[in-house]
């Protein structure tokens, strides 16, 4: 790592360790609180993130059903903040996965890279879980988070729920080198008692931002330190900012400006530069919070319009219909199971489903599955402003 890109300003020290490319140069970063200063020219941005966050809030507390949108979003979160790792999934393949789960059988298995996608959503609902039952946000659970994202996947040998006690680096050329091992325990207590106290953070936002800016500079485990990076973000924001359920993820925003998001982290560390690190984040509240906005109203308006499609609807038909806004794909042997009844009548009510223009076969997949095609695209078209729905 060049030392010499940390200057004065630098959020930490320079220590020496040992990676896999020789003697090299660490980085340890200060505990928390920073010495920051929030600076006024920000507070127009902090107001219009807390105002969108709020009116998100409140629209979704307006849907018959929250899941219709959680799940979406959700999953969403997962195939973006995993994209950004590398791991490369479709939303249908996610979908199909997520109705028949099963452990890859090899680390080549095409199905390991959806299992490490299905399980960034399991990481996400245990620690919602976890907070909703009253445990704090702090190291027990930050292991947990890692332990279940971990479970079964590439990188599942390299300690699941345990601080790494090895070195790691950023980059196959060590760009960034997290603090040694030997430095991660207090610093992740310092971490810890930063979230679990008061401070004189301006907002929750603006304290959730450093810490997870924090996070990401202790490296605190020897893989998946973005993705859980990223879920505790999402759970810090739900918890302070009481909302009813966690309306807001940012992994697609950060997926859209990924340069900027790892280098305004990276210039935290190196200049101190916490001002465009903060705008970045803000920024990213209101543009996702407005995104979500959209996609709620016209996930209420596509089940208006579902249910006039199906004349003479059944109770199950009609449940069905509602069930495809948390699992817009699937097929004949899911519906059989669901709902306790035969194949050939799961089958005619798919079909019933299917001729009224609402859901479409996938083609080349056994057995039998469907999606709805208007809920894929209202869930993971990147620019909600481009979709035109069917008629």
């Amino acid at each position: 790592m060049d030392q010499d890109r940390f200057r004065e300003n630098a959020t930490g020290n320079i220590v020496r360790t040992t990676t896999l490319l020789g003697e090299d140069w660490a980085f340890v970063p200060n505990f928390l609180p920073p010495t920051w200063e929030f600076k006024t020219d920000l507070w127009p941005l902090l107001h219009n993130a807390g105002n969108r966050l709020s009116t998100l809030n409140g629209i979704g507390q307006t849907l018959p059903e929250p899941e219709l949108l959680l799940r979406p979003l959700q999953s969403r979160e997962a195939i973006t903040s995993s994209n950004m790792e590398g791991t490369y999934v479709t939303p249908e393949q996610l979908l199909i996965f997520e109705m028949d789960p099963r452990e890859p059988k090899s680390a080549d298995d095409k199905k390991s890279d959806w299992l490490e996608v299905f399980n960034y959503s399991r990481a996400l609902a245990s620690g919602f879980e976890a907070i909703n039952s009253g445990m704090p946000i702090g190291g027990p659970m930050i292991r947990q988070i890692h332990s279940v994202l971990m479970r079964g996947v590439r990188g599942s040998g390299k300690s699941p729920g345990q601080f790494r006690q090895k070195q790691v680096q950023i980059g196959s050329n060590a760009r960034f080198v997290p603090p040694p091992p030997s430095e991660v325990p207090h610093l992740m207590d310092n971490l810890t008692n930063y979230i679990e106290t008061d401070d004189n953070a301006p907002d929750p936002l603006i304290k959730a931002f450093i810490a997870h800016y924090q996070f990401e500079a202790i490296h605190p485990f020897e893989d998946g330190n973005g993705r859980v990076g990223r879920v505790l973000l999402s759970l810090m924001i739900y918890k302070w900012s009481g909302h009813a359920k966690p309306w807001l993820y940012l992994s697609p925003y950060f997926e859209l400006f990924k340069d900027e998001y790892t280098g305004y982290l990276f210039q935290v560390s190196t200049d101190g530069r916490w001002d465009q690190w903060i705008k970045l984040c803000l920024t990213g509240v209101a543009v996702q919070s407005d995104d979500s906005i959209r996609r709620c109203h016209m996930f209420n308006e596509c089940r208006d319009k579902y249910h006039k499609k199906v004349g003479s609807p059944t109770a199950r038909t009609h449940s069905i219909i509602e069930g495809l806004f948390c699992e817009p794909v699937v097929s004949i042997t899911s519906i059989q199971r669901k709902y306790g009844v035969t194949y050939h009548t799961a089958k005619a009510d798919l079909e019933r489903i299917q001729e009224a223009g609402i859901i479409t076969e996938l083609a080349n997949i056994r057995p039998r599955a469907f999606f709805a095609r208007d809920l894929m695209a209202i869930a993971y078209t990147s620019d909600v402003n481009q979709i035109v729905l069917e008629g």
